[in-house]
């Protein structure tokens, strides 16, 4: 059972991040395993994240969902989980998976105003919360989506920060260059929410805008591509001489993995804005307008700036375009986190788990 538990606590792992620009909601972290309610089993587990998670994937219709998650300091001692739960959520603290504060609920409200992240919560101003239901939990609407990032959190995220403590999680040596969470504000000056000690400004981040992958009717995954370098997107890309990596093979049935190339496109942002660049031995399609305005096929070597609405086509039915040009055209898998957790954890007055 414990060997069970570990594997869904990593397969919750990769849903959790603290990149703005890939999240899809703020929550924290204290409060959602608390809902007992939505397994009917102990007090705190943190197995209920991971159901959490899972409603915000069928919500947005984003298989690979990230959430931003925040986790009271205090959580990280707290008896009421288990030593390994309480080992894993240290370990995630220090990787920076999720960011740690001395007062989580404020802090989730604050990152949702500077982000326009929405909030997933019972208790705070939320767009969702969580509620018992089909796959173990569902998303209730109950206020507006944040209309995007507030003027002072677009400056703050077009800066690189540093913290004082070299180990940081957050704001350390390691997260510059792959994306930051967005500074805690104290007094006006920004500040390490887990540290609590000011931030030193490493200078400008490059622009950035936020691509999704759709295979088979589904958006699969989210990417962000800067003007820092290219994004290679294709079955198996090998991220050589520094450049970023999108895998598609394991979204892709055997037709499309026939004909999708390891490498099969670069992605890069210029002045100009996007540009698509075909590396691959069978070609590209680009639907211009979303398919409105006609097709352009690229052959190897072959490159174009890409539209607001435009939609790259590596294979029928696996596709790249801007986040908001794409949508889920069917349900998300409602198992997509949780398939590999032990089924007694969530049979309703289980006392084991």
């Amino acid at each position: 059972m414990r060997f069970e538990v570990s594997h869904v606590l990593d397969a919750i792992e990769r849903r959790l991040g603290t990149d703005p620009a890939l999240a899809a909601g703020v929550l924290d972290v204290a409060e959602l395993i608390y809902c007992a309610d939505l397994d009917g089993g102990r007090p705190a587990n943190l197995v209920r994240l991971g159901m959490v998670v899972d409603a915000l994937a069928r919500q947005v219709g984003e298989e690979h969902v990230s959430a931003y998650c925040v986790v009271d300091k205090s959580l990280l001692s707290n008896q009421d989980l288990t030593s390994n739960e309480r080992m894993v959520m240290r370990r995630w603290a220090d990787d920076g998976t999720v960011e740690v504060a001395v007062g989580a609920a404020p802090r989730v409200m604050e990152i949702s105003e500077l982000t326009g992240l929405p909030i997933i919560s019972r208790a705070l101003p939320a767009v969702w919360s969580p509620l018992p239901g089909a796959g173990g939990a569902v998303l209730q609407p109950r206020g507006p989506v944040p209309p995007g990032p507030s003027p002072v959190g677009r400056q703050l995220t077009a800066r690189w920060w540093h913290c004082p403590d070299p180990e940081c999680g957050s704001f350390g040596p390691a997260r510059r260059g792959s994306g930051q969470p967005v500074p805690r504000l104290r007094n006006g000056q920004p500040v390490c929410a887990r540290h609590d000690a000011p931030l030193g400004d490493a200078g400008p981040r490059p622009p950035q805008q936020v691509l999704a992958v759709r295979i088979d009717g589904v958006i699969r995954t989210r990417f962000v591509v800067t003007a820092a370098g290219p994004v290679v997107v294709g079955r198996a890309p090998d991220g050589g001489q520094g450049q970023t990596g999108v895998q598609l093979g394991p979204w892709l049935n055997e037709d499309a993995r026939a004909k999708v190339s390891r490498a099969h496109v670069s992605v890069a942002l210029t002045q100009a804005g996007i540009s698509i660049t075909d590396l691959s031995m069978n070609g590209t399609l680009v639907r211009l307008g979303g398919a409105a305005d006609g097709e352009l096929q690229l052959s190897r070597g072959a490159s174009r700036q890409l539209g607001v609405s435009d939609i790259v086509e590596l294979f029928p039915g696996v596709e790249i375009g801007r986040l908001g040009a794409l949508a889920s055209s069917r349900p998300v898998d409602s198992a997509s986190v949780l398939g590999e957790a032990p089924t007694m954890a969530f049979r309703p007055n289980n006392p084991g788990f």
